[in-house]
């Protein structure tokens, strides 16, 4: 097999974990709440609080090169009051003592800004090892705090109880605890766990084909794989094993992965280039993007 030789690029993984838990927040607080059907009123909608998430964190906090992967949402119960919803995600496996003492910071503030009650959780997406603590309290001499909050670990579930769960959530935190043996298997091993999320994912046929390829675009680029010929392998098995009913993603597909990895290529170039490396014909091609042969032809030379 010809590898890709160099270093392994920047994946930036909170972007990566930020993304995917908006694009699927309502399965993360089913996978985190058994009773949120009842608990929420989904139907009405996720409100996603940026801004007032960044107001409440000082600039001087900003700029020590902490990595801000944390989520703000503005939820609807069924009851019919509203509830902001906190989600603060340990990246890197970090251990920071303080962590719990920064978390009871970020929800006093927005307590004390918004007046408005949070439920924050806190998401560890470290290895076994990991400190995953859940609770951050003080106490003086007559005057003690205990401040609580809902704390997951990605090893809180096994790889067979997340496999079926049925919840697409489940397949992100399991892409979570092999991203973690990066280096440490062999490629191939890790192209086979991949494979195996995906193939779970298309199996459970709860989700559109928007929803599938933007899993797929994140697993492929959170578990990353040097080796060009698997990467290939693993697309053409995408295409295959949904019978090309997502076929007319692949565009979009290539967008995505454009934004992602910061390729400076022009945009019909990149598409060219992508199509040919699924196994697309000069023909296909050139349907797919409205293209003339010739315009098509020249990325094929020397193939």
């Amino acid at each position: 097999m010809g590898v890709q030789q160099g270093f392994k690029p920047s994946k930036k993984s909170d972007e990566l974990l930020k993304a995917i838990f908006e694009d699927n927040f309502p399965d993360f607080l089913r996978f985190m709440y058994p009773e949120a059907e009842e608990i929420f009123d989904l139907e009405r909608g996720l409100t996603f609080m940026d801004k007032e998430l960044l107001e409440i964190i000082p600039d001087r906090e900003r700029k020590k090169g902490k990595r801000m992967a944390d989520l703000l949402v503005k939820a609807f119960l069924r009851d019919g009051t509203e509830k902001w919803i906190l989600v603060h995600t340990e990246i890197e496996g970090g251990n920071d003592p303080g962590f719990s003492h920064r978390i009871f910071q970020y929800h006093y503030r927005l307590l004390d800004r918004y007046r408005v009650p949070v439920e924050t959780i806190a998401v560890f997406t470290g290895d076994r090892s990991q400190r995953r603590p859940a609770i951050y309290n003080y106490a003086v001499f007559r005057t003690s705090l205990e401040f609580r909050y809902l704390s997951y670990q990605i090893f809180d579930h096994s790889e067979d109880e997340l496999l079926v769960m049925d919840n697409i959530f489940a397949y992100i935190v399991l892409a979570c605890q092999k991203s973690l043996q990066e280096d440490k298997v062999p490629e191939e091993e890790l192209a086979e766990q991949r494979s195996t999320i995906a193939r779970t994912l298309i199996q459970t046929n709860r989700y559109s084909k928007d929803r599938i390829i933007s899993f797929l675009v994140f697993l492929k680029s959170f578990l990353f794989i040097r080796d060009k010929e698997i990467n290939s392998k693993f697309d053409k098995y995408i295409y295959q094993v949904t019978g090309g009913t997502i076929e007319m993603g692949v565009i979009e597909t290539i967008k995505r992965q454009e934004r992602e990895k910061g390729v400076q290529k022009g945009k019909i170039e990149g598409k060219i280039e992508m199509l040919r490396e699924l196994g697309f014909t000069i023909a296909e091609i050139c349907q797919k993007l409205s293209l003339a042969k010739p315009e098509v032809e020249k990325y094929f030379k020397g193939v």
